[in-house]
């Protein structure tokens, strides 16, 4: 279990437990103690973004049973691509776990996500949140490991144009202030999705940053802690919330657009990987990545292109997936490499004891630090369905134990180079490449389909409204249409300014 006594969520410091020991008791208590006068209830909709329904607390019967039952909303507005007005009842269930003080109500409120359920009571088959658990528990059966993840979640941060103490363009990373100027706000960020119950790592600044017209844009990430897959996804969730919520108190505008102008960074969803077993790093072997790590990125390797469809969902994703722009375009995975796919970060696997080196009243400590290493997974952007997109790489995890020749595989996707380099064009020509477009996506998902239905895990409708939703887009040659009229790329910006 967690050490819960550092923790700033106020409900972990009152019940004095991890938020995966509450109980519908607990919460009873804390709201009759703190004199807590609303319940919200939120819930993840097609859009990827949080819906909400307000209770007042009128009694404590009411209290009981709206936790106890939950509540009815109409699932064809929540999902309209594949569920009907003619039967579109859902129930949304609240859980305990995700309690949290909203930060935003003057009236003391507390939040819960919830879960889908349909009218026999049963988990909604196609809820994202579901998927991933079908995901995770597939991943379980099949290798008797569990799997964790974390995100870095990146921004732009967009106010009044500032002269005093300018950054050069796109020369932003890990500036501070007075030469960035949003370091307050992305503190504050931070603040209260650590009260909110999210696992924070750092933040920092990005690469990305401009003037354009009378406006500046600062390009942020807020890094989170590797957890279980399912929180992972909720943290982030819950922490793209608070940011668009604070970023309008403070009269800010707030993108996580993967591409808002040409030949600017874009923004990333880089999500990190790690495979345990009894709580310990199952990736590493003497400090070394073992057939493990190589085996699950095997399974990354053969379904990137397909992985596309959870994790860059609208066209402006593929405005980003371009060379020399810091994003991947060739599938492949290399050690500390930023021009690949997959990337294994530095992981503290030496011997060496780098804080007593510098710091001489430091003794030398034994630790294993090796438990730190991850893999990390840079192709998705912030247009991506935070649920889908961690039950995708759960799946292709999973794959990777599943076909035959996998270390083979990730010995024969491996580079040590940077791929865009002239010298390596070769190399870079014999590699496949991701796909430049919402249509190219669907395509790839429709010939992995068999990898994501197995187990149960997505079921065919879902793949298939997903394969839909991607070709209405009708960005086959979205490209070439820029390359011969290049208006064509704002519009697509300012349409999907707001995704996910």
């Amino acid at each position: 279990m967690k050490d819960i006594t550092m923790s700033i969520n106020p409900i972990v410091g009152f019940l004095k437990k991890s938020p995966k020991e509450f109980t519908k008791a607990d919460i009873i208590k804390y709201i009759e103690e703190k004199e807590i006068k609303m319940v919200n209830f939120r819930y993840v909709a097609g859009d990827g973004r949080l819906k909400m329904l307000n209770f007042v607390i009128s009694n404590k019967e009411y209290l009981e049973q709206i936790l106890s039952c939950g509540e009815r909303v109409d699932g064809s507005n929540i999902f309209p691509s594949f569920i009907h007005a003619g039967s579109s009842d859902l129930y949304v269930i609240p859980r305990f776990s995700t309690a949290f003080m909203d930060p935003f109500c003057e009236i003391p409120t507390i939040s819960f996500l919830c879960s889908y359920f349909n009218k026999d009571g049963q988990p909604m088959e196609n809820s994202p949140e579901y998927v991933l658990k079908k995901a995770h528990k597939s991943f379980k059966d099949v290798t008797g490991m569990s799997f964790q993840a974390m995100g870095e979640l990146e921004y732009y941060v967009i106010g009044d144009r500032e002269d005093l103490f300018r950054t050069p363009d796109q020369r932003g990373y890990h500036e501070s202030s007075p030469f960035t100027k949003f370091d307050q706000f992305r503190a504050e960020c931070m603040l209260y999705i650590a009260q909110a119950g999210g696992s924070i790592k750092y933040g920092h600044s990005e690469v990305g940053n401009f003037t354009l017209d009378d406006k500046i844009y600062e390009q942020n990430e807020i890094e989170f802690l590797v957890t279980d897959v399912e929180e992972a996804a909720d943290q982030l969730v819950i922490a793209k919330w608070i940011i668009r919520n604070l970023a309008y108190q403070y009269n800010l505008d707030v993108t996580f657009a993967p591409k808002i102008t040409a030949g600017k960074a874009g923004s990333g969803l880089h999500i990190h990987t790690r495979i345990v077993k009894d709580g310990k790093n199952q990736m590493v072997t003497k400090g070394k990545l073992n057939s493990i790590a190589k085996t699950a990125i095997a399974g990354y390797m053969t379904c990137a292109s397909s992985l596309t469809a959870f994790g860059n969902t609208n066209p402006t994703s593929y405005f980003r997936l371009v060379p020399h722009q810091e994003a991947p375009t060739s599938i492949c995975w290399g050690d500390r490499n930023r021009s690949v796919l997959v990337r294994v970060p530095l992981g503290w696997t030496s011997k060496t004891d780098m804080v007593a080196t510098i710091n001489p009243l430091e003794k030398k400590s034994n630790a294993d630090f090796s438990q730190k290493q991850t893999v990390e997974f840079r192709c998705p952007d912030g247009s991506a369905d935070l649920y889908l997109l961690l039950a995708g790489l759960v799946v292709a995890a999973r794959h990777g134990f599943e076909m035959e020749g996998a270390l083979e595989f990730a010995k024969k996707t491996y580079v040590d180079v940077n791929i865009h380099k002239a010298e390596n064009k070769e190399k870079m020509e014999s590699l496949a490449q991701l796909p430049t477009s919402c249509w190219e996506s669907a395509d790839e998902l429709s010939k992995h389909r068999e990898i994501f239905e197995k187990h149960g895990v997505f079921n065919a409708e879902m793949i298939d409204d997903i394969i839909k939703q991607l070709k209405s887009f009708k960005d086959k040659d979205i490209r070439e249409k820029i390359a011969k009229k290049p208006e064509v790329m704002m519009d697509l910006v300012n349409e999907y300014f707001y995704c996910g």
